[in-house]
């Protein structure tokens, strides 16, 4: 059965190149009733009334961004629908192991994950411009969408 985009919820992160922003901006544009909770501003929030809560952050350190983490901790509510999406410098398939983590631990359902190369400038890479410079791409940016469409079919 379908699941109410009005009843979808996204927490994310997205600082520095605006990464994340630019997959679930994409996302929002498609399907503008989801509700965006950036974790860096929005501290608690009762998510009760959401099916599928989706988690989006840049990578750091190998880690989603510590807000996205701690707004999880906080906020998920057990036993929901859940899909993890990130964009990272380099290409790892574990970089949402800590949300996936939370997620498990509240007894949520993992429908999926996505992610993608982004913009970064990390450390010595800012010398050159960075690493990734035109990522996420429109490929990759349609690649999200398409994977969101997936969840709540």
């Amino acid at each position: 059965m379908p699941i109410d985009t009005s009843k979808v919820a996204v927490i994310y992160c997205s600082v520095h190149h605006k990464n994340t922003k630019k997959l679930i901006d994409a996302i929002a544009e498609k399907y503008p009733d989801i509700l965006l909770l950036d974790a860096a501003s929005v501290v608690l929030k009762d998510l009760q009334r959401y099916e599928l809560i989706g988690v989006a952050s840049g990578i750091f350190y190998g880690k989603m961004h510590r807000s996205v983490l701690k707004f999880l901790e906080d906020n998920l509510p057990e036993h929901k629908k859940s899909f993890v999406i990130y964009t990272s410098g380099a290409s790892k398939d574990d970089y949402g192991k800590d949300a996936e983590a939370i997620i498990a631990k509240k007894k949520c359902t993992l429908l999926g994950k996505y992610s993608c190369r982004g913009h970064d400038t990390f450390g010595p890479f800012a010398l050159v411009g960075g690493l990734n410079k035109k990522h996420p791409d429109s490929s990759e940016i349609d690649g999200a969408v398409k994977f969101f469409e997936e969840m709540i079919k």
